[in-house]
């Protein structure tokens, strides 16, 4: 029997499993979905390969759980801030510091890559299923405030949100960026009704 570093089996195998999702997450980043191996993912974790398959039966498997992994925590995170939030413009302040506070953890990076890498159909699905839950929010929120077109004005504030949270993760200030992002949204917003 193997030596475990908790005080139970569970949590012993919750931990490996952790440990291989974060050395995933961390090669996904870094080189891409290609490079995400039972070899690499075991090494990376400090486990032998074989340890890979007690817990994912293919590196699909694995990509399946990042997928869930990279999306929950912002997803969370955004659900979270929103809460008790009425008005549209609260919810949209909410909204956009909170994805900025998110980026400067980089907690985007995952999930970027999951949108750009060329995974198995059924992953590809589910990234666009929860990259539109993520936003759902912020389009209810816009077409509460009125445009004729909520779901473009969407599409276009996030473009603006992006170039936002690439900023944030090159170093700027969050709140620095916040700011600036929300008098632009507020502007533009006010000129649609």
């Amino acid at each position: 029997m193997p030596k475990i570093s908790a005080a139970t089996v569970a949590e012993h195998r919750a931990q490996q499993r952790a440990a291989l999702i974060r050395a995933a997450t961390d090669i996904l980043v870094e080189q891409g979905a290609a490079a995400v191996t039972p070899a690499a993912v075991g090494a990376r974790a400090g486990l032998a390969r074989s340890s890979f398959y007690q817990y994912f039966p293919s590196s699909a498997a694995l990509l399946a759980a990042l997928v869930e992994e990279s999306f929950t925590a912002a997803n969370t995170a955004i659900a979270e801030s929103l809460e008790g939030e009425a008005e549209p413009a609260a919810r949209l302040d909410a909204f956009i510091r909170t994805e900025l506070r998110l980026a400067a953890q980089g907690m985007h990076r995952p999930a970027a890559a999951l949108m750009r890498a060329d995974l198995p159909r059924e992953c590809r699905d589910r990234v666009q299923e929860l990259h539109q839950l993520h936003y759902a929010p912020l389009l209810s929120t816009i077409a509460e405030v009125g445009p004729t077109n909520p779901r473009l004005t969407t599409q276009l504030v996030g473009g603006l949100l992006q170039a936002a949270m690439t900023a944030v993760e090159n170093g700027a200030d969050p709140d620095d960026v916040g700011e600036h992002t929300l008098t632009l949204l507020r502007l533009g917003l006010h000129g649609l009704r």
